[in-house]
């Protein structure tokens, strides 16, 4: 199947979703950017599954992570917050560290999109992408292993133009077809 095929096959597949913000000051009732990203999955015929605000606490990020990636309705998550460089920047450097897959595309057309907008200070965003794959276990029960899941992974900055834009240009043109490509 050519590149066309597949994304006619994909296009418009619901895909479930969850977001996470981190961050240390916003709540659910502020949280801007997180509530974007929602509403744009969901004009989109994407389901948030889950929704939440998380601490930048590297020990926190962990934990979360690894209950999303195993969770059987979350196909992708969405991070946004925590790429900067201050030393309460934490979001990416836990994400990074368990990527199976890296899609260093996604970080750099980021970057080159917001150039433009934003000019050099875009070399401080560490957004990135990739895949993490939790390894199908063995259930006794009917003596076989359960298949491997691969969980499409985004984290991006919190500022609301950022969000926008990744959100517009990137992640929703193409996560229909990622999670495709996951689950076939």
């Amino acid at each position: 199947m050519g590149f066309e095929e597949q994304s006619q096959a994909s296009a418009g597949r619901p895909v479930a979703c969850a977001i996470v913000t981190c961050s240390d000051t916003c709540t659910l009732d502020n949280d801007h950017s997180g509530k974007l990203i929602q509403h744009m999955l969901e004009e989109r015929g994407h389901e948030v599954v889950f929704y939440d605000i998380q601490k930048d606490e590297p020990a926190g990020i962990r934990l979360l992570l690894k209950q999303l990636i195993h969770r059987e309705d979350v196909q992708a998550i969405i991070f946004c917050g925590g790429t900067g460089l201050s030393r309460r920047d934490n979001a990416y450097d836990v994400i990074a560290a368990l990527l199976t897959k890296t899609l260093p595309g996604f970080g750099e057309l980021f970057r080159a999109l917001s150039y433009p907008t934003i000019g050099s200070s875009v070399i401080r965003s560490r957004a990135t992408a990739g895949i993490i794959t939790t390894t199908g276990k063995y259930a006794p029960a009917t003596g076989e292993f359960a298949r491997d899941r691969h969980t499409v992974v985004f984290s991006i900055p919190g500022a609301l133009p950022a969000v926008e834009l990744a959100m517009r240009d990137l992640i929703l043109k193409e996560l229909s077809h990622m999670v495709w490509e996951m689950i076939r």
